[in-house]
C-alpha cells in the first residue's frame, strides 16, 4: 500500500512539474547592466495598465502617435476627439529625449542589433540577436525616423509605466501587436517629456 502512495504522489509532483511555467525570465537590469534572471513569482504576463479609448483634444491628425514621456502614456489620435491610450515604459534617467518624427519602417518579431555605444555600456551583449520571444524587442517595433529609438514590445510586461529603457518606448507586446496594427509607415510620432 505504502508503494502505491508513493508512486502516486510521485506521479502527481512530475504532471505539475511539466505543466507550471518556468519560475525564472531573463531581463535587462539597467543599474548592473547586466541581463540577469528574475524571479517570475508574482509577476503577470500583462501590464496593469490597461489600453483604453479616451477623450483626447489635440490638433494632430489621426494616426498621429502622441508620446507623453512624464505620463508614461502613448495616445493615438483616433477620429471626433478620442485616442487609444497605452502604457509604456520610457528611457531611464538620462536617456530620456523628445521630438517629431515619422514612422520609418514596421517590423514584426524583429531582429536586435545594440547600437555601439550601448555595447561599450555593457560588454556582454551579443553584437545581434535574432527576433523571438526573448529578444528585447519584443513581438513587434516600429522604427522612428533616423533615430536608434523604437517603439517595441516587451517580454518584461512589469516594466510598463516605469523609466527603465536606453531610450524606446517598449509596451506589453500585445499592446505593441494592436499599436502596430493600426499605424502607418510614415505616421507622425511627437515625444513630450
Amino acid at each position: 500500500m505504502t508503494r502505491i502512495v508513493l508512486a502516486f504522489g510521485m506521479a502527481v509532483l512530475l504532471a505539475v512539474s511539466t505543466v507550471l511555467p518556468s519560475s525564472a525570465a531573463l531581463w535587462y537590469n539597467p543599474e548592473t547592466n547586466k541581463f540577469e534572471e528574475r524571479s517570475a513569482s508574482g509577476r503577470t504576463g500583462s501590464s496593469s495598465i490597461r489600453k483604453q479609448i479616451v477623450n483626447y483634444e489635440t490638433n494632430h491628425k489621426p494616426g498621429t502617435i502622441v508620446i507623453e514621456t512624464s505620463e508614461r502614456r502613448l495616445y493615438l489620435v483616433l477620429e471626433g476627439g478620442k485616442a487609444m491610450k497605452y502604457g509604456i515604459g520610457v528611457g531611464r534617467d538620462g536617456f530620456r529625449w523628445s521630438g517629431t518624427h515619422r514612422i520609418t519602417r514596421k517590423a514584426e518579431w524583429p531582429g536586435w542589433t545594440p547600437p555601439p555605444a550601448m555595447r561599450k555600456r555593457v560588454p556582454d551583449l551579443p553584437a545581434y540577436m535574432p527576433g523571438g520571444p526573448d529578444n528585447p524587442l519584443g513581438a513587434r517595433a516600429l522604427y522612428i525616423g533616423s533615430t536608434l529609438y523604437r517603439v517595441h514590445g516587451t517580454s518584461e510586461p512589469w516594466s510598463i509605466g516605469q523609466a527603465v529603457s536606453s531610450g524606446c518606448i517598449r509596451l506589453t507586446n500585445d499592446d505593441v501587436m494592436d499599436l502596430y496594427d493600426r499605424v502607418r509607415v510614415g505616421a507622425l510620432i511627437v515625444v513630450n517629456h
